[in-house]
């Protein structure tokens, strides 16, 4: 029998009044062994804030106004028809929505929106909103999901996380778990042409600090100032895509042409690091690489305009075989072995501390960021952030979410242009400020964001816009402070935006948790900041 979406808006509004990690699961626990076999899919991903999952290239291009304006509609229609909404009725309507197309697509879309509407109730609604906005302020991360589809499934965690990692569709390992079990979801594997996520890497302060982790010896790469890549081959056919799983080949036929001449095996999924390159074979800052990097129209002309070059760092599979569980070592030798050398990331292996500083002072006056440093015994964790690897770059820096911005006056007037930044606080589900800023942008940039932000508001007052979170931006800054100012309890010192990370969503971005252990952290290191060259 079909779910009422109405028990889905309850559990949301149980969650939200709910403090404790542990009732959360069990309340998830609980939905979840409710719903049919064909529910469960969309159910999980509506409760991480996602209309459709993570690979999947279906968007609803739907608007901040659009989404908060529907939420306060009239709601004398929905109340003769109330509880009629089943969770399938909402994922068949954000299907349809997302495959309307064309002329007078947009004006559609509203109404197919206000339809779906006007057949929810006022606590539906309200979740309904959320969704659209990605953001459920519920506390239901993803890993407290996972715990709850683990017990349900009477699966170990490690397996439900693994098999994430893999698929980067938690909805589909929900629903192999629950209906199947874990003998049928621990036969799953990487599947080509199916992003995976991410390997994540921690920041680090200090070459000595990495060494000292890495057991004395460690491998350290160029830390590019460019757009992380996937690159899945199967024979001719090539297909890349983003660090948020997204489908770029059409947009990058220079990087698809390098792929494809470059792999020599038949089949390969392999990660690396487009750049765009200028006149003089430098870098191009990260802005203007990402004008290319989603583009749709006009792609001859710009990558004419904006040349990228490909650079490849690790394998996690060949012919047949995967191979994310050998260590980092192993991947590279088989990595040197099956791609052109012309491709291969500049990279040392090395004890000596004087040495990576060469290599670091190297990668600044190329125009890249810094260093990653790879631990050789590294096995390749998608999606999880740990010791194994470090970025370390000579500045530090956070991936924060623009939650709000004020009007700018003087040179900045009529721009949004004072942007309070947000790190998310995984145990209330909000993005709680660390500050703001209006260095590092241009006055292009100034123009752009102020009507992206615009699209994302959901209240004003005289001076201050508050936002969907959405934007994520990479912030650099010289300390973090104790702050009783701001609810998250810290301030970011002589803060600056380096870029704006179209590449990345807002669940990518840094967590409270992470400020706060980066805080307890930086007096120890941050006097081993290594003293490199910026020209």
């Amino acid at each position: 029998m079909p779910t009422p979406f109405a028990a889905f808006a309850d559990l949301c509004a149980v969650l939200e009044a709910t403090a404790k990690r542990n009732e959360k699961k069990h309340h998830i626990a609980v939905y979840l062994k409710r719903l049919d076999a064909e529910e469960i899919q969309a159910a999980v991903c509506y409760l991480i804030g996602k209309p459709f999952p993570e690979p999947d290239d279906r968007v609803l291009d739907i608007g901040g106004r659009t989404i908060w304006k529907l939420q306060t509609q009239d709601t004398t229609q929905s109340t003769l028809i109330a509880n009629s909404l089943t969770v399938q009725d909402v994922a068949r309507a954000f299907d349809t929505i997302a495959r309307t197309k064309g002329p007078g697509s947009r004006s559609k879309k509203q109404a197919m929106l206000e339809t779906l509407f006007q057949r929810a109730t006022s606590n539906e609604r309200k979740t309904l909103t959320r969704i659209l906005a990605r953001e459920m302020r519920i506390g239901a991360v993803e890993g407290v999901v996972m715990e709850a589809i683990a017990e349900v499934a009477d699966t170990p965690l490690p397996v439900i996380q693994r098999e994430n990692m893999l698929l980067g569709n938690l909805g589909e390992v929900a629903k192999i778990a629950i209906t199947q079990g874990e003998d049928f979801l621990s036969k799953t594997q990487l599947r080509l042409f199916t992003p995976m996520k991410p390997m994540l890497a921690e920041m680090s302060y200090s070459l000595v600090q990495v060494m000292k982790e890495h057991g004395g010896r460690t491998a350290f790469e160029y830390k590019f100032d460019g757009a992380r890549i996937q690159a899945h081959k199967k024979g001719d056919k090539i297909r890349i895509y983003s660090r948020r799983l997204s489908d770029v080949t059409d947009s990058i036929p220079d990087i698809v042409a390098q792929a494809r001449q470059g792999i020599k095996a038949d089949e390969a999924v392999v990660e690396g690091e487009a750049i765009a390159l200028g006149a003089n074979g430098r870098p191009l800052p990260f802005q203007d690489l990402m004008r290319r990097f989603t583009r749709v129209h006009d792609v001859e002309d710009k990558t004419r305009q904006i040349p990228f070059r490909l650079y490849l760092f690790d394998i996690m599979y060949i012919d047949g075989e995967v191979l994310i569980d050998k260590p980092y070592e192993k991947r590279w030798e088989i990595l040197q072995q099956t791609v052109d050398p012309t491709l291969l990331a500049p990279r040392t292996v090395t004890e000596s501390v004087g040495e990576a500083h060469k290599l670091l002072d190297a990668a600044i006056r190329a125009g890249h960021e810094g260093l990653m440093a790879k631990a050789l015994d590294s096995e390749y964790a998608p999606g999880v952030r740990g010791k194994k690897w470090y970025k370390i770059k000579p500045y530090a820096t956070l991936d924060l979410v623009i939650i709000a911005a004020e009007w700018g006056y003087g040179r900045r007037e009529g721009w949004l242009s004072n942007y309070h930044l947000g790190a998310f606080d995984e145990d209330t589900g909000e993005y709680l400020s660390l500050g703001k800023t209006f260095k590092g942008l241009t006055d292009q940039e100034f123009q752009k964001i102020t009507e992206r932000l615009q699209a994302l508001k959901t209240r004003e007052t005289e001076y201050t816009v508050y936002v969907r979170p959405s934007i994520v931006v990479e912030v650099a800054y010289n300390e973090i402070q104790r702050s009783p100012h701001y609810k998250s309890g810290f301030a970011l010192r002589f803060a600056r935006i380096l870029h704006i990370r179209d590449d990345k969503g807002p669940s990518e971005a840094d967590t409270l948790e992470r400020v706060k252990r980066l805080y307890r952290m930086q007096f120890e290191a941050k006097a081993q900041l290594p003293n490199v060259s910026s020209t």
